[in-house]
């Protein structure tokens, strides 16, 4: 049965001359992708959020989603390695498992890579507009009494012209803008720690530990968990730059890990100085939360200066989901389970179908959809992928030991399990309503399949 065909890796100097990428990332460039999509809307505006389901417990909240995501990290890495090739997780999956599993994952992250493009535009657009001085009604979603968010839509025009332009253009500028993002919260932790008052984290869990509340207003430390899981992935976009990298053997693994070691580290950091700053009840509805902490202690300049590293900063969040959506697109075009025609490249070697379409459906959610929405429905799509990868690298160490491994997981059999089993309690931990639009989304999508994208992918395959 064809939804059962395992894919079969092609080299890439196989791989016909209209549908190949160029090698042209070194892991510099991946350590520097992994870092800018990674470090973006979950520190800098998502802390809040945290702050209010948690109090300042939000610590432990970091810490958790922080360990699942290592784990995923660490299998990633040694799957990545085995698999160079792009699509991530979908591409994994097809190989391990087979085309259904395969395009409920890769369906799975179309709706991951889309709303995190189109959340990471809101969160954008809640530093930049206050800013130049945009009318708040004029960068609000409708739900939250506004007309339309349009610094949302028009920084994702620009990312898009941008990728459109040439990739490692693009990357080159992408690592200048994730050192400037990188200096902005290293001052943000010196100046917050001159007022630091270790009472503010007293006390230390105000809303218990496991997810409880009305729907759509869960608390507790695995609530918090649940969304700012947002603020740690990323890295899984290196792993869609498989067939760019220079040496995907070696560069991916490097890129992967040291991405999220350096990651962890500054969110540790930034989290404790905010809370020591500030009370947490005085910045959970805030927009721009570092920066009104700033604001709120005295230090007005260093909050511009904030404020305007983050509007130059987290649209490399954007470029790397941005990035990483259309290399999903091309990897399940080219296997038939999308329109073959969108798999084709530029003079310049450039997905520009994929990236424009793209472009529109992200551009219509950051304009419509509030932040919050956005980030808990992305988690539920990159859950399911995480815990596709730890499953496959599994699954391999089992059907084939002996298979050569630049990059080895330790302790895969603890590692592994943790990584399932963190992702499937984080889901449980979403809001019911996200749950509920997960299966819809899911349900949609196993129709399509069904209907339309198993026959195109086997016509594919026989032609």
């Amino acid at each position: 049965m064809s939804f059962m065909h395992r894919k079969t890796i092609v080299a890439h100097d196989d791989v016909p001359e209209d549908h190949r990428l160029k090698r042209t990332l070194s892991w510099p460039h991946l350590i520097f992708l992994g870092v800018g999509a990674i470090v973006g809307t979950g520190i800098l505006v998502l802390i809040g959020t945290a702050a209010g389901k948690a109090g300042p417990a939000m610590m432990l909240s970091f810490a958790i989603a922080g360990v699942i995501c290592a784990a995923a990290a660490l299998a990633y890495a040694e799957v990545a390695t085995m698999i160079p090739a792009s699509g991530s997780a979908y591409t994994y999956s097809y190989v391990v498992f087979g085309e259904l599993l395969a395009w409920f994952v890769g369906w799975s992250l179309i709706l991951e890579y889309s709303l995190v493009v189109s959340a990471v535009s809101v969160g954008w657009s809640g530093y930049f507009s206050p800013l130049v001085g945009i009318p708040q009604e004029f960068a609000t979603a409708p739900l939250l009494g506004g007309m339309f968010n349009f610094p949302a839509v028009l920084i994702i025009t620009v990312i898009a012209g941008a990728l459109i332009y040439g990739l490692k253009e693009s990357a080159n500028l992408n690592s200048a803008l994730v050192a400037v993002k990188m200096l902005a919260l290293a001052m943000f932790v010196v100046v917050a720690l001159t007022v630091f008052n270790a009472d503010n984290f007293h006390p230390f869990m105000p809303y218990g530990f496991a997810k409880h509340g009305p729907p759509g207003q869960e608390v507790g430390v695995m609530a918090a968990a649940a969304i700012i899981f947002f603020a740690f992935y990323g890295f899984d976009a290196i792993a869609t730059a498989a067939e760019e990298a220079k040496d995907p053997s070696r560069d991916l693994a490097i890129g992967i890990v040291g991405s999220m070691a350096v990651c962890v580290v500054i969110y540790m950091a930034v989290a404790a100085a905010a809370i020591g700053a500030e009370h947490f009840s005085k910045f959970v509805a805030g927009a721009d939360p570092l920066a009104q902490i700033l604001r709120d202690i005295g230090q007005p300049f260093a909050g511009k200066v904030l404020a305007l590293s983050a509007s130059v900063g987290l649209p490399t969040v954007i470029l790397a989901f941005f990035y990483g959506q259309s290399r999903i697109f091309l990897a399940m075009s080219r296997d038939g389970l999308l329109p073959k025609p969108l798999a084709l490249l530029s003079s310049r070697r450039n997905p520009v179908r994929i990236t424009l379409f793209t472009a529109v459906i992200t551009g219509i959610l950051a304009g419509l959809v509030p932040l919050n929405d956005l980030v808990a429905l992305a988690n539920a799509g990159t859950l399911t992928a995480f815990i596709a990868v730890c499953a496959a690298m599994l699954v391999l160490r089992r059907r084939d030991p002996d298979a050569k491994r630049t990059f080895r997981t330790p302790l895969p059999w603890i590692v592994g399990p943790v990584g399932i089993l963190g992702c499937a309690y984080l889901f449980y931990s979403l809001p019911w309503y996200t749950q509920q639009w997960f299966l819809i989304w899911n349900a949609a999508g196993f129709l399509l399949y069904f209907l339309w994208s198993a026959g195109a992918a086997k016509r594919s395959r026989a032609a």
